[in-house]
């Protein structure tokens, strides 16, 4: 086995609800911190950063997983 081989793409042909909840997350963070920013005038606090990351960062990482083609090993 090839180091090649350890990679898998991603297709857009695994598009699922997965993927679906990926991008909703980082809406949802993009969002609130739009929000919060709006509503109290606080666009550079700490726990706005990290709330926000949260969302974004594992909504990015779901979309990447549920994306990869999934490997078929053979016999």
């Amino acid at each position: 086995m090839e180091i090649v081989d350890e990679f898998r793409k991603i297709s857009l042909k695994n598009f699922s609800f997965f993927t679906i909840v990926g991008i909703l997350m980082v809406i949802a963070g993009l969002l609130f911190w739009i929000y919060w920013g709006t509503r109290y005038g606080v666009w550079t606090d700490i726990g706005i950063y990290s709330i926000t990351s949260v969302f974004i960062i594992a909504g990015i990482l779901v979309i990447i997983i549920s994306l990869l083609e999934k490997n078929e090993e053979e016999d």
